[in-house]
Order: C-alpha cells, then sequence, then structure tokens
C-alpha cells in the first residue's frame, strides 16, 4: 500500500465513499486532505472568517486581545439579593450592589435604576449618569455575592471581548466562546462556500494542496489500492 494511504486513511475514504456514492475526486481528495493533516476548519461568524482549527483561532484572538478582558469587580457580601439558586447576576460596577434573577421580580429594571442613581456612579454619557452594567451567569462568579459576612472585598474576573459576560477564569471565558461562537465545518464544506472568507495561512495551506501534481499523485496512490479501482475508473472516464 502507498505510503500516503494508510490504513486508517483508508478505511475513513471507504467510508466517505460508501456514504457519497458518486463522489467526485476533488471532494474525495478533499477527505484525504482533512484525515491526513488531521484538519478540524471552524468559522468564526463574527470575523466572518474561516480558521484552519480552534487552536489557531484562540491563538489568534488571545494576540489580539479580543477574547477576553481582566477586571476587577467590587463584591458586596451580605446582601440577601443573590442565594444558591440563582442562576443569573446584574452588577454594579461602582458599588458591587448585585440583583439575582430570582430575588428580583425585574432584575435588569433594578440594577438599570440603581446605576441611574447610584451616588458612586460619576461617568457621564451626554450629561447624564452611564447606565452600564455588568451580567454574569458563571456560577464561580455568583457564588462570591451569596452572602457570608458584611463587607466589600475587591476581585479579579474577566469579561468575555465578545458578549461582555463575566467569568471567573479565563477558561470558563474560553469554554463558553467554544460553545457559542463557532461553528465546525468539513473541509468539504469549506470548500463548497463562497459567503466566507479563509484566514490566510490557511488559504495559502490548502492553495498548497490543491495543485494537479500533488492530486495526480493522490489518484496514482489510489490505484494501487484493489478497492478503490472503481471509483478511479470513473473519475477516469469523466475526465475524457
Amino acid at each position: 500500500m502507498s505510503s500516503t494511504i494508510t490504513d486508517k486513511i483508508k478505511k475513513n475514504l471507504l467510508d466517505f465513499l460508501k456514504k457519497n456514492k458518486k463522489a467526485d475526486l476533488v471532494s474525495t481528495y478533499l477527505c484525504f486532505v482533512e484525515n491526513k493533516f488531521h484538519l478540524a476548519p471552524v468559522l468564526f461568524p463574527k470575523e466572518k472568517k474561516i480558521y484552519q482549527n480552534l487552536d489557531n483561532l484562540l491563538q489568534h484572538l488571545e494576540k489580539e486581545g479580543k477574547l477576553w478582558r481582566e477586571t476587577e469587580l467590587k463584591i458586596q457580601l451580605g446582601q440577601q439579593t443573590v442565594n444558591e439558586q440563582t442562576r443569573r447576576i446584574y452588577i454594579c460596577p461602582f458599588t458591587g450592589k448585585a440583583f439575582g434573577d430570582n430575588t428580583c421580580p425585574n432584575p435588569q429594571d433594578a440594577i438599570y435604576d440603581w446605576v441611574s442613581n447610584c451616588p458612586e456612579n460619576t461617568e457621564r454619557v451626554g450629561g447624564l449618569k452611564a447606565k452600564r452594567f455588568y451580567v454574569s451567569e458563571d456560577p464561580e462568579v455568583i457564588k462570591n455575592y451569596i452572602p457570608k459576612e458584611k463587607k466589600t472585598i475587591n476581585k479579579i474576573v474577566y469579561s468575555s471581548a465578545i458578549t461582555g459576560k463575566l467569568f471567573n477564569s479565563k477558561e470558563a471565558v474560553v469554554e463558553d466562546f467554544k460553545k457559542n461562537q463557532i461553528k465546525p465545518l468539513t473541509l468539504l464544506e469549506v470548500q463548497n462556500q463562497n459567503r466566507f472568507e479563509l484566514e490566510e495561512e490557511f488559504l495559502n495551506f490548502l492553495q498548497n494542496l490543491l495543485t494537479e501534481d500533488k492530486i495526480t499523485k493522490f489518484v496514482e496512490d489510489l490505484a494501487e489500492i484493489e478497492e478503490f479501482a472503481p471509483h478511479v475508473q470513473r473519475w477516469t472516464s469523466e475526465e475524457k
């Protein structure tokens, strides 16, 4: 067997051709490339861009400072507005006062009214007090607001640079990002779309592989394997 077609790749190609009986040569070659180089493309809709894999995307965002921001919170302990059943909190950035989704009938209205009249809010927008506040659904952040003793402490947390939500750790920001901000794609889906651009390194990587000589070598390697003979014959006939 050709060294480029390992047993594992052979099995994956045969599975692909079994599911896609009329697959053309390029589609089959893309399946081969995806398996050989362990590609796992991801779409980042916010940038309308496709990356070679999740790690590349995360490295790019972290380098550009577009993944998380470090934030210091004032946490006012001893309040009765957060408890063990609270799942979302709205936090005043000036005093640390928090409103829980289960202890206040209209927590969004409550935090809006609070920051509008907060004596420590000195920020102005158009001459009026700023209405900004934080929102978090991270259980570890919420836990900090459950009353233990009456005092105010400062704590470093992390806000998503994309959604603005607060999290207790960088890892929690990344997990939320992976769950809600990306879409995994196959290499065939990447090839068959034209709505999104490819990240430059990924584009160059594919262009270096999608050349006539490499595809021809792939066909020659498959021709040496009996199970692929019908497909090779079909592709050859289609080219004539």
